[in-house]
């Protein structure tokens, strides 16, 4: 099995319109169900570098309405991952034919406090562009020193997300 490489790109003002036509995707397939859909992690933020994949958070009324559309959801290119290691979520990737991952989907449950955490995130590093350049930096030289290692990646830049997240909370406790 070949491992997929990590990868950290300058910002591209593409990700904002890839972001718009899959959250139209997404729409349809809920149909009447009402969702709120957000274009979340480092894509979502203007000018800061990323791993170039779409992050989008779904947050439902409850968890049966993600279950009832799962199948749709399956048959628009994504694949359910379950849970996949957080509580309460939902998770799906899309990638295209050559494998390389394109769109991650995290849904929740109106209420889960993960959904919190990903805007109040989000939405700090919007407003606080010295923060999010030095999360840029870290994430290149993560990405530089675990190029084939997405946990050891993960690992180099938990320290600053913490960081940056005690701070987010700071500015904006509830959002």
């Amino acid at each position: 099995m070949t491992k997929r490489k990590v990868e950290v790109v300058p910002y591209s003002p593409d990700w904002e319109n890839l972001f718009n036509s899959e959250k139209a995707l997404l729409k349809d397939l809920f149909g009447k169900i009402e969702v709120g859909i957000y274009h979340i992690g480092s894509t979502s933020v203007l000018g800061l570098s990323a791993k170039p994949i779409i992050d989008i958070l779904i947050e439902a009324e409850n968890l049966e309405f993600i279950d009832f559309v799962t199948g749709d959801i399956e048959r628009a290119g994504y694949e359910a991952k379950g849970e996949n290691g957080i509580d309460g979520r939902r998770f799906f990737l899309k990638s295209n034919e050559n494998g390389v991952r394109l769109y991650h989907v995290h849904a929740f449950e109106k209420g889960n406090q993960e959904i919190n955490r990903h805007l109040v995130f989000r939405d700090y590093l919007r407003t606080h562009p010295k923060q999010a350049a030095k999360y840029a930096e870290v994430k290149q030289r993560a990405a530089a020193s675990n190029p084939y290692d997405i946990e050891s990646y993960m690992v180099e830049k938990e320290p600053i997300i913490k960081e940056l997240e005690k701070q987010a909370y700071k500015w904006r406790p509830y959002h």
